[in-house]
């Protein structure tokens, strides 16, 4: 069943009785106050904006999730670490990062795409109000070639979107971020699987196991 928000920012439907793909709701709007509700209970709004007029909102039952401990780093990896060919910093330049999230690889002209200006302006409001963060890889010669964002609160990550120009540049991002957010506790939300991810050390928890640790931390 999928239901239609209220203009309560507060309230969203219990997500057990939602679509087996995730889709619980539609409506609503994309303010600060509306997403952090949203992240709070493991919703994220996810939908193609040239193809629906209304947002939609999911919030899958079976997540997958990086703990930043079990973060796996490759040999090649490490070795690329060591060589010291990029640095990484963390919200030096976040709209540049969420930019290259929307038009790197022709992702803006795609169908289904789903990082428009709506988007855009509301992740970059939620980083105003230090409730977004973004990671950047930069290269020897200052150019961004690389890096992730998402909605941080408490010592959670709700990823949203990464980008590499060079190769495994958003590899380095993640490895930086699960550094970061390790000895805070927490876990890194992937929303969905992808052999990337799942290369990186990500798995498969419940929702319940979910909501426990995010609401810890």
């Amino acid at each position: 069943m999928v239901w239609r928000l209220t203009n309560d920012p507060t309230l969203f439907p219990d997500p057990h009785y939602g679509e087996d793909d995730g889709l619980i709701a539609v409506g609503g709007d994309l303010s600060p106050e509306r997403l952090a509700n949203a992240y709070c209970n493991g919703i994220f709004p996810w939908y193609g904006f040239k193809e629906h007029n209304e947002i939609l909102w999911y919030c899958p039952l079976d997540r997958f999730v990086i703990f930043p401990s079990e973060i796996h780093i490759s040999h090649s990896m490490r070795q690329l670490i060591n060589k010291g060919t990029y640095s990484v910093s963390i919200n030096r330049d976040f709209d540049q990062v969420i930019e290259n999230c929307s038009r790197a690889d022709g992702r803006y002209d795609q169908e289904g795409a789903w990082l428009g200006d709506d988007m855009i302006k509301a992740y970059r409001e939620m980083h105003r109000l230090h409730l977004a963060a973004s990671v950047e890889v930069w290269d020897n010669d200052g150019r961004l070639v690389g890096g992730l964002y998402g909605i941080n609160i408490g010592s959670n990550f709700f990823g949203e979107s990464m980008f590499s120009l060079v190769p495994s540049a958003s590899k380095l991002a993640l490895i930086h971020l699960a550094h970061v957010l390790e000895p805070l506790g927490g876990i890194i939300d992937c929303q969905f699987e992808t052999p990337h991810l799942k290369s990186m050390g990500g798995r498969h928890i419940s929702y319940e196991e979910y909501m426990e640790v995010i609401s810890e931390k």
